[in-house]
Parts: structure tokens; sequence; C-alpha cells
């Protein structure tokens, strides 16, 4: 049966989750604080750049089955289950703040205080939380409204960006964190349209439900690192990393997935996620050692592609001008945030190189952060004229079949610097390019 849904939140994770409850057939209306976006979300304007969401929006938008709006009452007193989709921010210290989700579970129980009518709710932490948050929220609303009907819901997202609506649509597992029985069922009932293919629902306590987010995020984490200290292995001992991933990916123990080496790994979930994990590891006296490295790895692994540079032109890069492909911190979306490419920019900065840079979609973002400090180029080939290399930093497929012709007439000199292998290196000396990728052996410096 479909349900009335309100998500509190528009960010990346709330206008996914609500466009894609409302592609099912529930009632939705979407709250947010910001007017601007809600204006454009009211005119089918999806403020993030997420492939297939903007059709998805527009068709739910003209059946009028989701619904956008500044006031947060409305949301809660129309709404069987209430979405907390809120950004969990790192603090200073590496732990999540949960300011925007308690302040919202005040403002929750102020309203359900106010109109004791208003029926049971089911109130859902989507954000990514540490254990302990659903007690939290549960808490702050009895706060302020102790004889109210509701309970609190763990359910973590599993999303990737630039492929969340497949994820969402067709989840590989739903993980419902309740010790209600009422929840429950409700809980599965909006959740059954999702893995009709027989993908299973997890129902735990909310606390493993929390734990299982920052714990899936984390070892993926660790997959990437390990790969990529691998990769760099494989470079002081000539051998080819894509060779050695592709027999550890044969093995079913291990599997193909997250063993593609690079300048490291970033966006708005892993690194935040491993620093909260080790942060309430550290407050219960628990030490997670492996994570601890992983964090190391990841912070060094642009470094090492900068120091890889450098040794091209003898240590001296000052006044070199690098294109740079490649600016969001993965394929498919203009996410900045954390971008392993401002891991390789920043350090060149610092050594007085200048960039000029391109990305399908991360410009905006990029420009945000460096201002005028690089110059942007309008396309692939606007950035390399005069340029003396080119920086390959996010694996977007444009990037990786190039006009080789083009790139030898516009590079100063035909230098590449491979930062996520998408090239076959072998092909590219062969047309005269010396080439540096990640792990691989073919370096014709």
């Amino acid at each position: 049966m479909p349900y009335t849904v309100s998500v509190i939140g528009t960010g990346y994770v709330g206008i996914v989750t609500g466009t894609c409850f409302a592609e099912t057939g529930n009632d939705v209306t979407c709250v947010d604080i910001d007017p601007q976006k809600i204006k454009m979300l009211k005119q089918g304007k999806v403020p993030i750049y997420e492939p297939g969401l903007d059709l998805l929006l527009e068709r739910n938008i003209r059946e009028k089955r989701i619904h956008f709006t500044l006031e947060l009452k409305d949301g809660v007193l129309d709404s069987d289950v209430i979405f907390l989709c809120l950004p969990t921010p790192p603090d200073e210290d590496g732990s999540a703040d949960l300011g925007y989700v308690l302040s919202v579970a005040k403002d929750i129980g102020t309203i359900l205080k106010e109109h004791p009518d208003s029926g049971y709710k089911v109130i859902v932490d989507k954000s990514t939380v540490p254990a302990g948050t659903s007690e939290k929220v549960e808490e702050r609303i009895r706060s302020v409204a102790p004889e109210a009907k509701f309970d609190v819901v763990s359910n973590p997202e599993f999303l990737r960006e630039g492929r969340a609506v497949e994820d969402s649509m067709r989840p590989e597992r739903i993980v419902i964190g309740t010790s209600s029985g009422q929840a429950k069922k409700i809980m599965v009932d909006l959740y059954e349209p999702f893995v009709r293919s027989g993908n299973p629902i997890h129902v735990v306590s909310e606390r493993s439900a929390e734990v299982a987010k920052y714990a899936a995020n984390s070892y993926i984490a660790m997959r990437i690192s390990y790969i990529n200290e691998i990769a760099n292995f494989c470079d002081v001992v000539d051998a080819n990393v894509d060779e050695v991933r592709a027999i550890m990916g044969s093995d079913s123990r291990i599997g193909k997935r997250y063993l593609y080496p690079g300048v490291g790994y970033g966006g708005s979930c892993f690194p935040k996620d491993v620093r909260a994990i080790l942060k309430t590891a550290d407050e219960h006296g628990a030490d997670l050692k492996i994570l601890s490295a992983v964090v190391d790895v990841n912070r060094e692994q642009p470094l090492i592609f900068v120091r890889k540079i450098a040794q091209h032109y003898g240590g001296e890069i000052l006044g070199k001008l690098f294109a740079v492909w490649g600016l969001a911190f993965k394929a498919n979306t203009d996410d900045v945030r954390e971008s392993p490419a401002f891991g390789v920019i920043d350090p060149l900065l610092e050594a007085g190189a200048k960039i000029v840079a391109y990305d399908p979609e991360g410009i905006e973002g990029t420009r945000r952060r460096y201002g005028d400090r690089i110059e942007y180029g309008e396309g692939m080939y606007e950035t390399i004229s005069d340029a003396d290399a080119l920086l390959i930093l996010t694996e977007w497929s444009e990037f990786r079949s190039p006009d080789f012709n083009r790139l030898k007439a516009g590079l100063k000199e035909p230098v590449i610097f491979d930062g996520r292998n998408l090239l076959h290196g072998a092909d590219v000396v062969q047309l005269g390019f010396k080439y540096s990728s990640v792990g691989r052996p073919i370096d014709s410096e």
C-alpha cells in the first residue's frame, strides 16, 4: 500500500530518496530550509548531477506524487514515515556532527506536542550516524513531547554517487534497525516494491544498523587503500598492478570490485565515515589499527603521485603548467568534496606550478575552492595548449579515448601522468608520449 512520506533535507540522499519513493507510488513531501533549492525543485530542476534523476523527478512532479515545502510542520503532520536526510559533517576531531539531526528532532517533538492527535509516526534516521544516534533522536523528541506516538528507526543508505537511482530502485539489500514490530511492518511494506527480485531486507537492532553503514564504507575504503599500496609496491619491484589485481579479483574470496588503483578515495562518505568510526572507537576505548592505517595510506597516495611528477622534472616544477583532466572525486558526479584531485593540485600549487583544469561536471565546485588560483577550460582540449604535461585525475569515460594527435599538437611536451590508469600505456608510449601511471611498469621517462 502507498504511504505518505516526508523527507527532511533535500541534499544528495534526500532528493534521491524522495524521488524514488514517489516513483513507487507513495505521496512524498520534501522539506528544506533553502528557499532557492525548493524553488528549483518545484520547477523540476535537480540541484545535483546524478544520471537519470532529472527524468524521474519530472515524471513524479507531473503525476503530483512529490511536493516541496519550506514548512517542516507540513511534512511532519501529513506523513506516516519521516526520513531525516540531514548532513552529519565531521567535527574537527573527526566525529560526526549531529547538530542538524538533533535540532530537527527537537522541532519534530515541538510539532507533535502541539498536535497530539496527529497519529503514529515512524521517524527514520537515513543519515550516516554513529551507534546510539537513534536513542539520542528519540530522547530529544520525547524531551519535548513525552506522550507522542512514534518510533525511531535506523535505515542507512548505501548509494553510490553516479549510480544512486539504480541503487535506490534496485538495492542489493535494505537495512532496517528497529525493535518495534509496528515500525518494522511499515518499513518492510514501504520497501517491498524495491526488492521484488528477492534481495534481502535485514531487520536488526538500531545500533547494528548504524554500525553496518560505517563498517561497509570503511571496508571499501580499506580495499582501495590496499590496492593503492600494492600498486606502489609494483612500481618499486617492476610488476604490473593490472595483472596482479586481475589475479586477485578472480579469487571468489576476494572479488573484483574496488581493486582499481589511483590517487586515493574521496567524496562525501568514505573519508568522513572512516574518521567517524575511528573517533567512536576511540571514545569507547577500542583501537581500530587497520582503519588508522587506511587514513594514512589515503593521505599519502596523491603525494606519491606528485613526487612522481616532480621526479620527472628533476624536482623542479616551479612555473610548470599542468593540464588537469578530472576534478570530481569520481566519474558521473559533480561532487568535489575531498576529491583526490585536490590532493594533487594543492602541493603542485604550493611548489609554484600553474594549473588549467577541466571536468564535465565538477568545475563549479572547484571554482568555489580555488577561485582564480587556477584556470578552467571549457573542454578537454582547451586545457592543453602549451601545457608541460597532462594529468588525468578522474575516470570520466570521455578521457579514456582521447585524440592523441590533438594532445601532441597542443602540449608543449608529449607527457601524460595517468592517475587513474585509464590509458593503455604501451599504446601511448608507441605514439611517442612519455607516460606514467599507478603501479604499471610502462614508463618512458
